[in-house]
């Protein structure tokens, strides 16, 4: 599978979701970097603010953010090509870059998650939590 890297301007956070006023291309791009590790690809997420050295090390970073500036960002790599600048890439754009089929983007999340919800005992004592005997 191919390496993606994204860098990333200087954000509070490494991964920039804090504050009240969450960026929601910044949450979504989150989520989709965990689905797509999930499905084994490796990605990397680069923030100028928190780890400045891997625009350093990174030639191709270093020249981008030299040339064009912090303004220009986000960069994505893909195997250390220029694959996207100036916005996150989307699932499927990711899922295509790492060479994962066509339809993996459009799979629900393997794992779905169950949110369970206690509520006060009633005045005889029972709950309708799970066990509690009403419901």
């Amino acid at each position: 599978m191919a390496q993606i890297e994204i860098f990333e301007p200087g954000l509070c956070c490494g991964t920039g979701i804090c504050g009240v006023d969450v960026d929601q291309a910044l949450v979504t791009v989150s989520a989709d970097l965990d689905w797509l590790r999930a499905q084994g690809a490796p990605a990397a997420r680069f923030n100028l603010a928190q780890e400045p050295l891997a625009f350093v090390d990174n030639e191709t970073a270093r020249a981008f953010v030299h040339t064009v500036g912090q303004e220009g960002l986000p960069l994505t790599l893909v195997d250390g090509i220029t694959a996207l600048t100036g916005r996150y890439p989307s699932r499927d754009e990711l899922a295509k870059w790492a060479g994962l089929s066509e339809n993996a983007a459009l799979q629900p999340d393997a794992s779905p998650r169950l949110l369970m919800m206690a509520t006060a005992p009633e005045a005889d004592g029972n709950s309708c939590a799970v066990g509690g005997g009403c419901c």
